[in-house]
């Protein structure tokens, strides 16, 4: 979650006044400040190649674009976002909700409004498919090796590191085919190493472990009732993108190793998803030519069993907003009698007071505490 103060998310859960602006700018430069929006969200989704979506309406005909250097075009124009409460002494908290690039601008040429979609940069990366075939070869670790892969396209890229102990593993020597992915070829060497990598609402490439739903710590406490920001709440299970075993194999033609391969399964004879048990069995296959060994193999499908075991339950649920969160943030939710921690899969948040603050949380553990 991004820091805020703690009288921040007090005043979340009272009557407060909310502020939301956007500004438009291009190669870097400012083009237009305080767009007149009438409606717009903010969507971060965990499962999303891109992290975070715009969806905006801005009053009005007269910043419906025209030429390829206006506000609103999309040739590489940027909306920055925040979202934030002004205090009763009239002071201004800020929280970033991100920093998207224009995909598309459309409006009625008499009177409008004009309708924007945007994305986080992932989107940059993911346009600049390799032209030639591209290597790891010469790069010291995994950190290194994304971040040049990510600076290739955008030099400015500020790449962060948040995994435990910031470690930069080698990096195994794989090559690309020209016309693939490079935002797939980054996300590969993050899952290399046990990580992911999104885009914050800073703007930042950030590398971070996977969240531990039982142990990390919570960002948010959810609560019905007298004082409490729930409004409501659904709940539903589902056994979409629940495995109980992972296979990981690695073929690197590029080092001129034989393939390789290595097995997970939930063993755990307590799970609800243990392999054999009354779930049945279902795997998940995962490939990269960054799986140099057996022992690579069998880490990967070790990290990736602890994101596809995840309790099937689904929690959706509507609470007053909070801005500050991030799609793998854990709170702890408090309702029906119960108390758990969820990992939020997914929010979108309202950049006028009328719109709706929603969440889906994936998982669910009782906590203790």
């Amino acid at each position: 979650m991004y820091p805020v103060s703690a009288k921040f998310l007090q005043t979340l859960s009272t009557s407060h006044v909310m502020v939301a602006k956007v500004d438009a700018y291009y190669n870097g430069s400012l083009k237009a400040a305080g767009l007149p929006f009438t409606d717009g969200s903010v969507t971060v989704d965990r499962g999303s190649k891109t992290r975070r979506t715009i969806s905006l309406t801005v009053a009005g005909n007269k910043l419906l674009p025209w030429a390829e250097t206006d506000a609103l075009a999309a040739y590489g124009q940027q909306l920055v976002v925040s979202r934030g409460i002004r205090y009763a002494n009239g002071a201004e908290e800020w929280v970033p909700l991100g920093t998207f690039r224009i995909n598309e601008p459309a409006g009625d040429v008499h009177s409008g409004p004009v309708t924007i979609s945007g994305a986080s940069m992932e989107c940059a990366i993911i346009d600049d498919k390799f032209q030639v075939p591209v290597t790891t070869r010469g790069q010291a670790g995994c950190v290194d090796a994304i971040t040049t892969l990510i600076r290739e396209t955008l030099a400015d890229a500020v790449v962060v590191n948040l995994t435990a102990g910031q470690r930069n593993p080698p990096v195994a020597v794989a090559t690309w085919d020209a016309n693939a992915d490079r935002w797939d070829a980054v996300c590969q060497i993050a899952l290399a190493m046990r990580a992911e990598i999104y885009v914050d609402a800073q703007n930042r490439f950030v590398i971070t472990d996977l969240p531990d739903v039982v142990n990390g710590s919570v960002a948010w406490d959810i609560a019905e009732g007298e004082g409490g920001n729930l409004i409501s709440a659904g709940r539903s299970m589902t056994r979409t993108g629940v495995y109980n075993a992972v296979v990981a194999s690695g073929e690197n033609t590029a080092s001129g190793s034989a393939p390789v391969s290595g097995t997970a399964k939930d063993t755990n004879p307590s799970s609800p998803t243990r392999w054999g048990g009354p779930f049945g069995k279902v795997t998940k296959f995962i490939s990269s030519a960054l799986f140099s060994s057996a022992a690579d193999c069998a880490a990967a499908a070790e990290y990736a069993l602890f994101d596809a075991t995840a309790p099937n339950v689904q929690t959706s649920l509507a609470s007053l907003p909070n801005p500050a969160l991030e799609g793998n943030d854990i709170i702890r939710l408090n309702y029906a009698g119960r108390k758990e921690r969820y990992l939020v899969q997914s929010l979108t948040i309202p950049l006028t007071v009328e719109g709706s603050f929603s969440i889906n949380l994936r998982g669910g553990k009782e906590d203790a505490s």
